[in-house]
């Protein structure tokens, strides 16, 4: 995946998905996909204003719109039956610098393996930076897309994780299942 460096919206479309971690809700700009929350739009409606405001300005609007989010619905509905390994599509991300670099580092992490906050910290060449990396998995706004489940701590055992550890527990498992019938395509 890409992601735009800019962003300029007045109109956020979104739609709910519903997967086996739960529904989720996905927010794109006209840059990229820019946002996934966990739980429907009812649940997240505050936060999600709260972050609408903050990175696109008072006054952005959402939009509801399945066909427009259908090709990233599709490639999540191949991810959970086992049949994706990666996403494809523009990210618009809205961070710090050094968060998105984390981010994009996030997304070297390849499919059924694991980096710890470590391993991220030295690939963004901060390699003192190992909490603020946490910090900024932690504000990761596009989770399962941008991997940070795949992410541990340096002893190798689960850290936090947004949905929770039983979700974080759920996506490593998925990936790690042998995947004898994986469309080439998706790889």
């Amino acid at each position: 995946m890409t992601y735009n460096q800019q962003s300029a919206a007045n109109k956020l479309i979104y739609t709910e998905v519903a997967t086996p971690i739960g529904a989720l809700v996905l927010i794109t700009s006209p840059k990229g996909l820019c946002r996934v929350a966990f739980g429907t739009m009812s649940q997240n409606q505050d936060d999600l204003q709260e972050w609408v405001t903050r990175w696109f300005g008072k006054g952005t609007e959402f939009r509801e719109d399945v066909g427009t989010l259908a090709p990233i619905v599709q490639q999540l509905e191949e991810y959970f039956r086992g049949e994706r390994l990666r996403f494809d599509g523009e990210l618009d991300l809205q961070g710090t610098d050094f968060q998105k670099k984390v981010w994009t580092a996030l997304l070297d992490v390849p499919y059924g393996e694991t980096a710890s906050y470590k391993h991220i910290a030295e690939a963004i060449q901060s390699p003192k930076a190992v909490r603020a990396v946490g910090g900024a998995n932690n504000k990761n706004p596009i989770p399962v897309i941008i991997p940070c489940h795949r992410i541990i701590g340096v002893s190798g055992g689960l850290v936090g994780y947004a949905g929770g550890l039983d979700m974080k527990i759920h996506l490593l498992d998925l990936e790690r299942e042998e995947r004898p019938h994986m469309n080439p395509k998706n790889n």
